[in-house]
């Protein structure tokens, strides 16, 4: 058998059996959707215990589980809200989103700490991407395959606003998505250091397709932890840097995705 990467190629184009908006029907009618209104904006956080770190500074509170733990902001009416604990992985990303955009988000946006390609880029640096390499399986399921997927440009230009307020100059470009840490070899790397290529990571291609797709805005920030840079695994002792990067990035992120979003007439005070 000849085998080809989806199996189906044009299966893009096709319509889904199973849809985000059937499995949100599916746990209203088990009682196990969150009870709140749908947050419009989403922080996908893959950093475990972040928003509990910084809740004095970002108060929310929660409402339930949607794959993962969800919070409202409280300071924005609960039009912003941050998903954590749900794993990592393009999958599982892709999966989260589309029940999030089926209950009702517009804007998404994932929070990661990732791996510098580049020499320059240092623990703690923030990186705000504007396409990814599509080295994963899950965005060729929803556009026709292709090396790379674009982010939502207005959702990256509020990001990088958002960063410079806080004093953090960010670096823009591509980063390189990969269903597998360990399988990057020092033959990629080389290309794609290249190709001018900033960082790895594990999510970004699959939601900027998902994206496209479903019409939502979508972009990714990446906090620089380790580097294959020198084309080895150098692992960062300077965890301080790359968490004072994630708490700014988390900050800066829910101001973005709360930037001129209207607060529904169901919320509105009379």
């Amino acid at each position: 058998m000849t085998m080809t990467f989806p199996q189906f190629p044009k299966k893009h184009r096709l319509p889904s059996i199973l849809t985000g908006e059937a499995m949100i029907d599916y746990r209203r009618r088990l009682g196990r959707l969150p009870r709140a209104e749908p947050p419009q904006g989403v922080l996908l956080c893959l950093h475990r215990g972040l928003p509990e770190r910084l809740r004095r500074r970002a108060r929310y509170r929660k409402a339930g589980r949607l794959v993962g733990d969800l919070y409202l902001l409280r300071r924005r009416q609960g039009r912003v809200g941050i998903v954590t604990n749900f794993g990592i992985g393009a999958p599982v990303v892709a999966g989260l989103a589309e029940e999030l955009i089926a209950f009702g988000a517009r804007r998404l946006v994932t929070l990661a700490w990732g791996g510098a390609l580049q020499p320059d880029l240092r623990p703690g640096d923030v990186v705000v991407c504007r396409a990814a390499v599509r080295d994963e399986g899950t965005s060729h399921h929803y556009l026709a395959s292709g090396p790379t997927v674009a982010a939502d440009l207005p959702m990256v230009e509020r990001l990088v606003a958002a960063l410079d307020r806080r004093g953090i100059t960010p670096q823009i470009g591509t980063t390189w998505t990969t269903d597998a840490p360990y399988r990057e070899t020092a033959e990629e790397v080389r290309s794609l250091q290249a190709e001018g290529v900033l960082t790895v990571e594990m999510e970004a291609a699959a939601l900027f397709a998902l994206g496209k797709v479903r019409g939502v805005s979508t972009a990714a920030v990446v906090v620089v932890g380790d580097s294959l840079a020198k084309l080895r695994w150098e692992a960062t002792t300077d965890v301080g840097a790359v968490e004072r990067g994630l708490e700014t990035a988390y900050l800066a992120s829910l101001e973005a995705l709360a930037e001129d979003l209207t607060l529904p007439d169901s919320r509105r005070k009379s």
